[in-house]
């Protein structure tokens, strides 16, 4: 059913890099949220999950004379283009279908609008719950890039939504067939 697992996704060395600067505990807990929304929403939660938990390997860590700038990175953050194009190439890399890469980098372009114009932006249901997901974890001035994790832990996290994802497609997939 799946081509690349989400536990094939986390233990890349790409995705390690990206994910020590954006924080793993929220990367892990935007997948969590993402694979309930996938649920309320009906989207694909392989895709939902994936998009989560790469939504934010696009960040750059903004400084001012050594200190952690929250004003300066929101004012020039473009974090969400360039995380969507590290994903896109990332999933094709480890086999991913070239469909599902191309959506999920999409949910992860828009999974924000802080650096768009003002106005009205449309998102997909997928787009959506990427975006809910990660609302979902935030805390003020950006802290919540911050929480610690252990390893074991959140393999062990990764692991058990990789279970959760092939159980919920394994049941679509039984009520297609009785249709």
């Amino acid at each position: 059913m799946r081509r690349v697992t989400l536990e094939q996704v986390f233990t890349h060395p790409i995705t390690q890099k990206y994910l020590e600067r954006s924080g793993v505990a929220h990367a892990i807990a935007v997948a969590e949220y993402a694979y309930l929304f996938s649920k309320r929403y009906e989207v694909n939660p392989d895709h939902a999950v994936k998009a989560a938990l790469l939504h934010d390997i696009g960040h750059y860590t903004w400084y001012r004379d050594g200190e952690w700038d929250y004003d300066l990175y929101k004012e020039n953050d473009i974090h969400a283009i360039k995380g969507a194009s590290r994903a896109h190439k990332l999933l094709i890399r480890i086999g991913e279908d070239r469909h599902a890469a191309k959506e999920i980098a999409v949910a992860i372009l828009l999974h924000t609008d802080s650096y768009l114009p003002k106005g009205e932006l449309k998102l997909k249901p997928l787009q959506q719950v990427v975006a809910l997901a990660d609302e979902a974890d935030e805390e003020n001035g950006g802290n919540h890039h911050y929480k610690k994790i252990e390893d074991h832990v959140a393999l062990e996290r990764i692991q058990a939504l990789d279970k959760q994802i092939d159980a919920t497609l394994t049941e679509k997939a039984s009520q297609s067939e009785n249709i």
